[in-house]
């Protein structure tokens, strides 16, 4: 996989290699289903997936730039995934988010299983290359003029906050675009794996504790937002969840949090942030794109239910 991991890093500033060691374990030990492009006895290309329950997920799709032929190799390693996946018993949803592949590249044997599609964006926010300053308080969120409502405090996510948490984010996506990409929105107990995957697991990158906060209404002591980093790179960081609760949009907390995250990054020297969004959430994304996000990628989401 180090080729792949050579294009993760070049393509979107990203470490992959904690991943694809995760990845080789589960091969080793042979619990990881897939199929594998061989050409003169080297393996140059692989489809995996994952069973969850009732859904299945695919989980990469890659094929060397050695292969000739290789989108060919593409198509035919996701068809026979795609047919694996939806031919299992059990399984009554298939989901799939590919973010090497530009969008609408490796669209068509998805289409043709009948998935419905998804287009997503992936930003890139510059932090500067100011000098690192290792500061453990929670970053004041003025740094852009922004002042916190009187009821609401901020403080760093810590280890008894996912019940909580998990209840914020499944009421900020009831009803969401992205509950329809991501069932795990739909439930609490959804949501709770959804966090134990982002902050315990290598998956997306290694949880950044310092960079990630919450935020608490005085009033009734409950959580209403919450922003999550991960740093996926030596000095880049990544955001795996922002969200507030319907009651209190319109305060601008989530763009407090993010100005929070990009605050603390930018003093402990980082060089970029990053984050991904649907494009169809046109609120999420020209916030983004105030706060100083560039789209740097565009990719797809793909969705199949039974």
């Amino acid at each position: 996989m180090e080729e792949e991991t050579k294009i993760w890093a070049q393509s979107l500033a990203w470490d992959y290699r904690n991943s694809a060691e995760m990845i080789c374990r589960y091969m080793d030990a042979k619990v990881l289903p897939g199929y594998v492009a061989v050409q003169n006895g080297r393996a140059l290309g692989y489809c995996f997936f994952v069973y969850e329950g009732n859904k299945g997920v695919v989980g990469d799709l890659y094929v060397s730039r050695a292969l000739e032929g290789g989108h060919e190799t593409e198509f035919r390693l996701l068809t026979h995934g795609i047919a694996t996946l939806q031919q299992s018993p059990g399984i009554q949803r298939v989901e799939a988010q590919l973010l090497l592949h530009e969008t609408g590249v490796v669209a068509e044997p998805f289409l043709q299983a009948g998935f419905r599609q998804h287009q997503r964006l992936f930003m890139m926010l510059p932090l500067g290359n100011g000098t690192a300053n290792r500061r453990s308080r929670v970053p004041a969120p003025g740094d852009r003029g922004l002042s916190l409502p009187s009821d609401i405090e901020v403080r760093h996510w810590s280890d008894g906050d996912y019940h909580a948490a998990a209840t914020v984010i499944t009421s900020s996506y009831y009803g969401h675009i992205d509950a329809d990409i991501n069932d795990q929105y739909h439930s609490t107990g959804g949501s709770l794996r959804f966090l134990n995957n982002i902050v315990r697991f290598p998956g997306c990158g290694t949880f950044d504790n310092g960079a990630s906060f919450v935020a608490m209404h005085r009033p009734t002591r409950t959580m209403v937002a919450l922003v999550l980093c991960s740093r996926v790179k030596d000095e880049v960081g990544h955001v795996t969840q922002v969200c507030v609760v319907p009651g209190h949009r319109g305060r601008r907390l989530g763009e407090i949090l993010l100005d929070m995250t990009s605050g603390e990054l930018r003093r402990r020297g980082f060089s970029s942030l990053t984050l991904t969004v649907t494009e169809a959430n046109r609120s999420a994304v020209n916030l983004y794109l105030r706060l100083g996000y560039r789209i740097h990628r565009r990719f797809d989401a793909f969705v199949w239910e039974r």
